[in-house]
């Protein structure tokens, strides 16, 4: 017993490490970039406050538990900007989850892979409605910190709405909303369409 608690001490503070993991979006009236812990934290936030509003009937502490562990990853890989060309890096990131979670105790190391595969490959009710949620954050913090990345990176109206239409699996209506805000604020700030 006590190995374990050794063992999941380790793995806690291995993940202080994703605090040190900048993103390339601000927060809402800050002049900083946020961190990916920050960013995971928020985002099992924003899905439980739409956890009632889900398209399907997704298990909420499945969705909470794959949010937090989704970016462990970036410890080792670093974040990839949404928009980049090389943005996902599966083997890579595989690898670094593999490393980490291994930290753990056998069960859990087991079980927190799985959630990490099962987020990445998004097959499940949880896993699309996890991706959907880690989608829409950085589409609210964009509108409404003057679409800093979108700006600061040169992104498309439509790069925008292309990348972030899995938000529609998570909810229908969701997506209708988001879309115009995002084609508004595009208008408005001046992004090509």
């Amino acid at each position: 017993m006590t190995e374990n608690f050794q063992a999941i001490t380790q793995f806690i503070v291995e993940i202080e490490k994703l605090k040190n993991v900048e993103r390339k979006i601000k927060p809402v009236g800050f002049t900083r970039y946020e961190n990916s812990a920050e960013h995971s934290w928020q985002i099992a936030l924003l899905a439980l406050t739409l956890l009632p509003y889900a398209a399907q009937n997704p298990d909420p502490l499945t969705v909470v538990t794959m949010l937090l562990l989704h970016d462990i990853v970036e410890i080792d890989t670093g974040d990839k900007f949404a928009y980049d060309a090389n943005h996902d890096d599966y083997e890579n990131e595989l690898v670094s989850a593999q490393r980490i979670f291994a930290i753990l105790p056998t069960e859990q190391a087991t079980s927190f892979l799985k959630l990490w595969i099962e987020f990445e490959q998004a097959q499940t009710p949880e896993a699309q409605f996890s991706k959907a949620i880690d989608r829409l954050m950085p589409v609210i913090q964009n509108l409404h910190n003057g679409c800093q990345s979108w700006i600061d990176h040169n992104v498309s109206v439509s790069q925008i709405l292309l990348k972030n239409a899995s938000i529609e699996k998570a909810n229908p209506q969701l997506w209708q909303w988001i879309k115009q805000q995002v084609i508004d604020a595009g208008v408005r700030v001046g992004l090509r369409l």
